[in-house]
């Protein structure tokens, strides 16, 4: 399957495909995987991402999905690529990894089908849907800080074409150790699905990006974690966590919390699986 990624070379974005431990410019030149600076694969105008899907990560939570989807927006200024520090700022304590399948557009899509989605999708890349759940109780209805601060939405390494979707199997580990283990069969809603669901009524564009959702088991990590998501047939997403260079300021804005939904919600289980409240079922 062709792999197309995008490398910082000689000062410049280029993209470049990949031949063996190479990758190769359109002029020619060369260098190590190893040796490279990725960037994002893709340049999108808006990363949309759906909320719940994997029945894995459902039957954690102890509830019941909706009818249909429910989705969040992550800003671009989120973006992060292969190798990236993902920064866990200072005064937080709740940054959880949650990987994930990226679903690339190809071709501007409007009031779509679910069976002619396929024809809008120029491929598939690895994502790590980071959450910050310090600022759950501030952002519960729009996730932004959640999940839209700075660095939390690592893609790559690169964009695979002609990948189907069907029974691949995702893991995330942590410092080499598995901590999610899941398959894109457990998805109640498929990649055709989420892409003509959401172009209903907003108008993907090429380049833009849609995250599928999470298997169970997200949890917290630290600073000098090593964190890697791999997907069956896209390759191996890593990235380390830092702490931020600074404080966040404590003069403005709602500050981070640590209440029983936080706790809950990155330790694994709602408030009903921790006995808080009868299920939502």
């Amino acid at each position: 399957m062709p792999e197309y990624r995008r490398i910082l070379l000689d000062g410049a974005a280029v993209q470049v495909t990949v031949d063996g431990d190479e990758l190769v410019a359109p002029d020619g030149r060369r260098v190590k995987t190893g040796d490279a600076q990725h960037l994002p694969p893709v340049v999108p105008s808006k990363v949309i991402a759906v909320h719940l899907n994997h029945r894995s990560r459902v039957e954690e939570f102890r509830i019941g999905l909706p009818d249909t989807p429910t989705y969040f927006h992550k800003p671009v200024s989120a973006l992060n690529a292969h190798r990236g520090a993902i920064v866990r700022p200072e005064g937080c304590k709740w940054l959880n990894y949650e990987g994930e399948v990226a679903i690339v557009i190809g071709r501007t899509a409007r009031n779509i089908s679910p069976a002619g989605a396929g024809d809008y999708i120029a491929g598939y890349t690895v994502a790590n849907d980071y959450g910050l759940h310090d600022f759950r109780d501030t952002d519960a209805g729009s996730m932004l800080r959640v999940k839209g601060s700075d660095t939390l939405c690592p893609l790559g390494p690169g964009l695979v074409t002609d990948w189907d979707f069907h029974g691949k199997r995702l893991r995330t580990y942590v410092n080499g150790q598995v901590v999610q283990d899941g398959s894109t069969d457990e998805m109640t809603w498929d990649m055709h699905y989420l892409v003509a669901d959401i172009a209903r009524t907003i108008t993907l564009y090429p380049g833009d990006v849609l995250l599928s959702g999470t298997p169970a088991n997200s949890r917290p990590v630290q600073p000098g974690d090593v964190v890697e998501v791999e997907v069956e047939g896209l390759g191996r997403l890593t990235n380390h966590i830092v702490t931020g260079p600074a404080a966040i300021r404590a003069d403005v804005g709602a500050q981070p919390t640590e209440s029983e939904e936080v706790l809950s919600t990155a330790l694994g289980g709602d408030w009903e699986f921790r006995g808080i409240r009868p299920p939502r079922r």
